[in-house]
């Protein structure tokens, strides 16, 4: 699994460069300042996240655990539905796609969750082997 989260990290990285240049240069003349500021929401976000996924890919290299796994899970989902849909949302004008965000914010949330209950049960079992 850590392969396929320093990937998707990786994807994820290189896409939000892409997508906030583009919409730094290509979209400012197309866009009013609200989308263009949900656009930017959703770039940051996603680099926040494809860095977390590069760590997550890192950690789970040194200590396999299914907090991790799922943390990755919820992390993809999160992303593609909070991201996805502030994208779509800017790019479209749509407000119905703004109500799938805190659906994608609640997988982004459960990412880290997970993560951290990953983090202390690996510090718990690390502790007690020695």
């Amino acid at each position: 699994m850590n392969h396929y989260c320093i990937l998707v990290g990786a994807i994820l990285g290189l896409s939000a460069v892409l997508a906030g240049a583009g919409g730094a240069h290509l979209l400012e003349d197309l866009l009013d300042q609200k989308s263009l500021s949900t656009f930017q929401t959703a770039v940051r976000f996603q680099m926040y996240h494809a860095i977390v996924l590069l760590f997550l890919g890192l950690l789970h290299s040194k200590k396999q655990s299914m907090s991790l796994t799922l943390s990755f899970v919820c992390f993809i989902f999160g992303v593609g539905l909070f991201c996805g849909s502030l994208y779509a949302l800017a790019l479209t004008g749509i407000g119905i796609l703004g109500a799938i965000a805190p659906i994608g914010g609640i997988g982004l949330i459960l990412g880290w969750a997970c993560l951290l209950f990953g983090a202390i049960t690996i510090e718990r079992n690390r502790r007690s082997s020695i």
